[in-house]
């Protein structure tokens, strides 16, 4: 998920900066209009950033001979939506970029883009499918937080393969390599992603009640209950 500084080639840097920007850009609209509606949900806000940061600064080696990391994005997501969860994200990578020589600046764009918007969306998306199929809002959260590690990893190999398309498969035999190299360790970060998500939900119900009572309704509608069902 943390596509190393200087390893993508300018277009592909460029594009993916280009794509990224427009989320990033509606994400800040979406982060005043939260704070100006429950200007005391900002340590919320900050939580799961906190929260996006660490997982997601965890370097777990791989039996590949890569190595994999949770991205923490499913909590934020299901607080806020996934245009907030953009900003958060991006942020994150930023300061993973500076301080801890995780992703890069040029290649921020592409990072940005599988960490903090293909998977919050898939997140999202997952939610709100899990709440019409009547699951639990714990399983809800679980398939929330673990599909969004998953398309996270699915959307850097798609990055990489378009960037080095094997030169006898092309494209579809990178990415299947790719995507090999990451899924034998993301799958289990993936799940315990999930669980540890929602084992910090069930410790905002108990502590911070009051603060998730404001956040009444997620964008799109999705109704945030205070007690699990």
């Amino acid at each position: 998920m943390h596509i190393m500084e200087g390893m993508l080639p300018v277009g592909h840097a460029a594009a993916w900066t280009a794509v990224s920007v427009p989320f990033v850009a509606y994400g800040l609209y979406s982060v005043g209009r939260v704070v100006k509606k429950n200007p005391e949900i900002k340590m919320l806000l900050g939580l799961a950033g906190a929260f996006t940061f660490v997982l997601s600064a965890l370097k777990i080696p791989s039996v590949t001979g890569s190595s994999s990391h949770p991205t923490g994005v499913g909590l934020g997501t299901v607080l806020f939506g996934p245009s907030v969860m953009c900003v958060l994200g991006c942020v994150v990578l930023v300061l993973q970029a500076l301080l801890l020589a995780h992703g890069g600046i040029t290649t921020l764009g592409a990072n940005t883009f599988s960490m903090a918007v293909a998977g919050p969306f898939a997140a999202f998306g997952l939610f709100r499918l899990c709440r019409f199929l009547r699951l639990s809002f714990a399983v809800s959260v679980f398939m929330a937080a673990a599909g969004a590690d998953l398309m996270t990893y699915v959307t850097t190999s798609f990055q990489l393969a378009l960037a080095f398309p094997d030169p006898v498969g092309g494209f579809a035999a990178s990415f299947a390599k790719f995507g090999t190299v990451f899924a034998l360790t993301q799958i289990p970060l993936a799940i315990s992603s999930g669980f540890l998500t929602v084992v910090v939900f069930n410790g905002l119900k108990r502590y911070s009640s009051r603060e998730l009572a404001d956040l009444s309704v997620l964008p799109g509608g999705v109704r945030f209950e205070t007690p699990a069902r």
